[in-house]
């Protein structure tokens, strides 16, 4: 009997990836024959748990790129994920990827991302019930980010994009990306965010401690989403669907200061006027979980709400994962506020079939 594509894409994806290992990029390794956990039950009912901030790479793009550096080999679809992914408790992962290749010549970006998307696509396909697929962009080329964008949602069939906080030194703000955000809203695709640490702080972010990650992922998310509030980008396109990584950095927890800055010191420093206060702002905004204690997610829920807040692990790094114990412990949340965070959320924003 003759294959489809999707059962051909499938099984040769199965085969082609089983010897890919589980080293993570901190040099731990996952363990190889980890438990599965059983399906969850909330309220004698089935929780689908869907993973919102998972990356991965093609590795046939990134021979595109003279010179691209070396990825640790779990951020590669393989059975080790599968398996990791059954451990942790999560039924779906969302894809992105965080090679954004914003250096790269517009031709050779425009490969690359073609390429990126198309196997992408092709590698959700084949599981479609476990992997979800973002989209990438070129952003450094607005007009066409927007026709990749547009290829990728409707002929790809993928359910947003990631982009970086900052490209090449601009802000996602910037008057020159409008044309993309045109075309997220017209599409209603999710635009996921994810830092990039920021170039101008390196010097002073050195030194023990990772704290370009640490704080410096924190902050470039915190400074993209307060410029998309403050130079009027989320009042010029009001139906964008914006999720942040790392729990929107630090804007959750400074939104009251987001709100006195004007008050404060108006004039030259806040010559735009906003359509309405600062932190309104943030019910256009969806955040991930990715916070390390139970008060902390608890402030993130108090200040965007439940019904904001996406389940995250950052797999294959090791910053979440366990996401999932993390929304079913912390006290004082309701059988349906964890439905939503584990999974309702995403599937609601993303049109993830029930």
């Amino acid at each position: 009997m003759l294959m489809n594509r999707r059962q051909a894409i499938g099984i040769g994806l199965q085969a082609a990836i089983g010897a890919v290992g589980s080293t993570v990029c901190d040099g731990k390794t996952a363990p190889q024959n980890p438990a599965t956990r059983a399906p969850l039950m909330l309220g004698g009912r089935r929780v689908r748990t869907v993973d919102i901030h998972a990356h991965c790479v093609i590795p046939e793009a990134m021979e595109l790129i003279p010179g691209a550096r070396a990825n640790p080999p779990s951020l590669v679809l393989g059975p080790q994920r599968l398996r990791d992914m059954d451990a942790q408790g999560i039924d779906v992962q969302v894809l992105s990827i965080n090679q954004f290749w914003y250096a790269a010549p517009r031709d050779v970006a425009g490969r690359v991302v073609d390429l990126q998307n198309e196997k992408l696509a092709e590698m959700c396909a084949a599981q479609p019930s476990r992997f979800v697929p973002l989209a990438s962009v070129a952003l450094q080329y607005p007009d066409l980010a927007a026709k990749q964008l547009d290829r990728a949602v409707r002929e790809l069939g993928m359910h947003g994009v990631a982009i970086a906080a900052h490209v090449n030194g601009d802000e996602l703000a910037s008057p020159k990306f409008h044309p993309f955000w045109a075309k997220a809203e017209e599409l209603g695709a999710v635009v996921f965010i994810h830092p990039q640490a920021i170039p101008e702080l390196e010097a002073r972010l050195r030194g023990n401690g990772g704290l370009a990650n640490v704080i410096g992922n924190p902050l470039d998310t915190t400074i993209a989403l307060s410029h998309l509030i403050f130079e009027g980008t989320l009042d010029a396109f009001p139906s964008l669907t914006i999720c942040a990584a790392h729990g929107g950095g630090y804007l959750g927890s400074y939104r009251a200061r987001s709100d006195h800055g004007c008050v404060s010191a108006p004039g030259a420093e806040c010559s735009r006027a906003l359509k309405k206060a600062p932190s309104e702002y943030m019910k256009q905004i969806y955040i991930d979980s990715i916070v390390f204690t139970s008060e902390a997610l608890r402030h993130l829920i108090a200040e965007s709400g439940a019904d904001h807040v996406l389940l995250g692990t950052d797999y294959p790094y090791t910053w979440n994962p366990t996401a999932v114990d993390h929304v079913l412990q912390t006290p004082g949340l309701s059988d349906a506020d964890r439905v939503a965070m584990l999974g309702g959320n995403a599937s609601r924003l993303l049109g993830l079939a029930k």
